[in-house]
Parts: structure tokens; C-alpha cells; sequence
């Protein structure tokens, strides 16, 4: 079940701050926009309302400082239409004009699966019911069970004792589409005519079919699932799944739109200036309010709310069109990571990374465990290799640890228990040779 999330600025930043180490500026000003768009929505003067647009953030910073897990936490903790793009993606030939209304297409069809499938959860309970009744008929096609008798029976097949069982169910048949036929001249009957020559074949069709309906056979369990789909699928309301799609985009959409930087104007000018002026004009649009055609009706993209995000290491903010700069009014410097912020993200973040890899070998038997020590030397060596290599922020943990544990993990499981602790002798030991004469190339991306 969801957790309940306090939807205030400090409530949001409490919950992120569980997730994302460090960049307070960054998530407090998200969480206020978040928060805003919320108030948006209590206004009681709808023409001021409609006054009231979402106010975009645009986040700077390297790689791996949390840029996008800011972004897609939000989303999570408000449970709000979420949609990740990279600009650099509309750069690429074939990706010119409509086709940037794509991110509001995908945002949609995203959510309509989401929201289908939390309608199916809502009303799975009573699918499983009817589907059981049907399954009882076809277990006892001749049988007539009073209600404790049914109950029993229901029981077994919940339990699985029926599993395996061969059962005949009605299977409803979808429609085949006529195919399109090409009259040759001559092509007659005996009595001159074309008639029954489509009569033979729409008979050929409807062979072995009643009502749109045939007999399968096939095993209880398999059924029980083929059944509780075609009645989940018979009493969804499909039309106000739409609208409920369509207004939640609307009103609680987030895009996160990545490497914003990569489509600023740089220094000079050069031909992919071009295709950088023409990404940023295409999405101006949307970013400032239009209206998208989906397969699932129009979307006004007014109130979606917008966070971008880039390294704009060569490049600022500022270098971007003036239109689009003034829709991003709130940009935030996020900083980089060091050794203490790496230490946070390994021992203080919920579901961090030395807990996942015990929770893995967990399965296997083996109980790892690391020491203050091993831990600060893991963030040690994070910050050199981001220094000398590449600084790809917290993503650097990943590669660290997965060489101290390359062998265990590659071992594992040993045939019995085992307790393996991780020092910072052992951690100094691995990487005594990997660094040695700084060949760091396994560490390059």
C-alpha cells in the first residue's frame, strides 16, 4: 500500500531527503513548485486560476549528483504522471517539428497503462469471483453444489488442487477483419452467380462458432487467468478511464527533460546550431501551453510542469532562446559530491547500495557486512577515480563496489552458510593493483 506523504514543501524535501543526499536548494525549490501547482488547484477564482502557471525549474549540475532522481522521486512520492526525455534525442535526423508533441503523446500512454492497471487492481476482487463461478460450472458441468459445497471447492482451487486439471471454457473470439477480395471476371456460380461464393466463405468463418464465442480446452489454473482477464476487460468503463487520463496528465503531468544544455547555442556557430534552434523552438510550444491530439482525446499542456536539466558546462542557461529561458524561471545549481556525501549515500539512504547487494546475496546464503572503515575507504576512492577519470557523481559507487565484490559474487553460493566482512584492508587490497600506475582504464565509461 502507498504510504501517506504529507504534501507540504517540508514534507516532500523530509521524504527526499531519504532518497537524495545533499542539493537542499534542489529539492526545496521543487518541492515548492510542486506545492504551488497543488495550490493552483484550490483557487476558487477559476479565471485567476487559469492565470496561475507551473513555475519550471531548470537544475545544473555534473552528472550523478541526483539531477534526475530529484525529478523522478517527486513524481513517485505524489504518484504523478512521470515522463523522462533527452533533448539531444530531437537533434537526430528524422526527429524535426511534431514529433517533440511525442514527449506528451508517451506521457499519456504511460499513464493510461498505469492507471488501467490500478483500475483492474480496484476491481480484480469481484473478477475473481465470477471467474471462479465459472470455473466451478465447468469443474462440475452436471453437478448442482449448495453453497458450502461451492465454498469447499472454491477453497481447493484458490489452494491449487486443481490445477492441473482439463476443463472446457468458452473463449470469446475477436473478430476477423474480412479480407479484401479481387472479383475476377467469370467468377460465378452455377447460376450466374457471386452470392454464394461470399456466403461459402463467411460459413468457412463462422465454423465452430456461437455468439462470438468457442470451446477451448484447456487446465483450471490456465483458465481461472483467462477468465479473470475477460471480465476485467468486459467491466472496465474505458470512456471514463480516458477522461480520468487525460485530466490527471493535465493537471499533475511532470516532464523531465534531460541534457537541456546540449540544444544551447554555443560560443560560436556551426551547422548543429541549426538543429539546437530548431529542438528549442519546437518545444517552446508545449512548455507554453498547446493542445496535443492523443489516441486518447486532446491534451492542454498549461499546467504540466517542466524540470530541466544540464551539465551546461560549455555552455548557460542564458544561451538558451529568451522564450524558453522565461518559462524556466527557477534554475538551481546543484554541487558536486564528495567523500562525506558519499558516505551518507552509502549508509543513510533507504534501499542503498551495500544494502541491495547483501539483500542479493542474502538468497544465496552468504551474510556480507562492511565496516565503518571499508566504507569510507569505497568513498575514498570514488572521489580519486572521479578527480583522474570522469566525475560521474554517486554512479562511481556502483563500479566501485561491484569490483570489491566481482569474486564473491562470481563464487557465491559456496555450497553453505557464509559470513563475509569487508575491511578496508580488503578494499585497499583490490584496488592496490587496479590503480596501480594510475591504469584506469576499466574505469573510463
Amino acid at each position: 500500500m502507498r504510504r501517506k506523504i504529507e504534501l507540504t514543501p517540508k514534507g516532500i524535501v523530509g521524504e527526499l531527503d531519504k532518497f537524495i543526499i545533499s542539493q537542499e536548494e534542489a529539492k526545496k525549490y521543487v518541492a515548492i513548485s510542486l506545492k504551488n501547482r497543488d495550490r493552483r488547484k484550490n483557487v476558487k477564482d477559476p479565471n485567476m486560476k487559469n492565470e496561475i502557471t507551473p513555475k519550471n525549474v531548470i537544475l545544473i549540475g555534473p552528472t550523478g549528483v541526483g539531477k534526475t532522481e530529484i525529478a523522478r522521486r517527486i513524481a513517485r512520492i505524489v504518484n504523478a504522471p512521470f515522463i523522462k526525455v533527452e533533448a539531444t534525442k530531437y537533434t537526430e535526423v528524422g526527429y524535426v517539428g511534431k514529433d517533440v508533441e511525442s514527449i506528451i503523446r508517451d506521457l499519456v500512454e504511460i499513464t493510461f497503462r498505469k492507471m488501467k492497471e490500478e483500475m483492474y487492481n480496484e476491481m480484480r476482487e469481484k473478477s475473481k469471483k465470477r471467474a471462479f463461478d465459472k470455473i466451478v460450472k465447468a469443474l462440475k458441468p452436471h453437478d448442482s453444489l449448495n453453497e458450502k459445497e461451492k465454498t469447499k471447492l472454491i477453497g481447493e482451487i484458490e489452494a491449487g488442487k486443481y490445477d492441473t486439471h482439463e476443463i472446457e471454457i468458452d473463449r470469446k473470439i475477436r473478430p476477423i477483419p474480412m479480407p479484401i477480395i479481387e472479383i475476377v471476371g467469370g467468377s460465378v456460380d452455377e447460376n450466374g452467380s457471386i452470392g454464394s461464393v461470399f456466403e461459402q466463405m463467411i460459413g468457412n468463418l463462422e465454423a465452430g462458432t456461437a455468439n462470438g464465442k468457442e470451446k477451448l480446452k484447456t487446465s483450471v489454473k490456465d483458465g481461472l487467468k483467462r477468465y479473470i482477464e475477460e471480465d476485467l476487460e468486459k467491466h472496465l468503463n474505458m470512456e471514463l478511464l480516458k477522461e480520468k487520463v487525460i485530466e490527471n496528465v493535465e493537471n499533475n503531468g511532470i516532464v523531465f527533460i534531460d541534457e537541456i544544455d546540449k540544444i544551447a547555442e554555443r560560443g560560436g556557430f556551426d551547422r548543429g546550431d541549426v538543429s539546437r534552434q530548431g529542438v528549442q523552438r519546437d518545444i517552446l510550444p508545449i512548455i507554453e501551453g498547446s493542445t496535443i491530439m492523443t489516441p486518447y482525446g486532446p491534451v492542454k499542456t498549461d499546467h504540466i510542469l517542466f524540470i530541466a536539466a544540464g551539465a551546461f558546462t560549455q555552455s548557460s542557461p542564458s544561451d538558451l532562446m529568451p522564450e524558453l529561458q522565461g518559462r524556466f524561471p527557477i534554475r538551481v545549481k546543484l554541487k558536486s559530491l564528495d567523500k562525506e556525501d558519499f558516505i551518507k549515500i552509502l549508509t543513510e539512504v533507504e534501499y542503498n547500495l551495500l544494502d541491495q547487494y547483501k539483500a542479493m546475496l542474502r538468497t544465496d546464503r552468504v551474510t556480507l557486512n562492511f565496516t565503518k572503515n571499508a566504507i569510507e575507504t569505497i568513498s575514498e576512492i570514488a572521489v580519486k577515480l572521479n578527480d583522474s577519470v570522469e566525475n560521474i557523481g554517486a554512479r562511481r559507487l556502483t563500479t566501485v563496489v561491484e569490483q570489491i565484490l566481482k569474486d564473491i559474487l562470481f563464487e557465491a553460493p559456496y555450497g553453505k552458510e557464509e559470513k563475509i566482512t569487508i575491511d578496508a584492508k580488503f578494499v585497499k587490497k583490490i584496488f592496490k593493483d587496479e590503480t596501480a600506475g594510475e591504469n584506469l582504464d576499466k574505469f573510463i565509461l
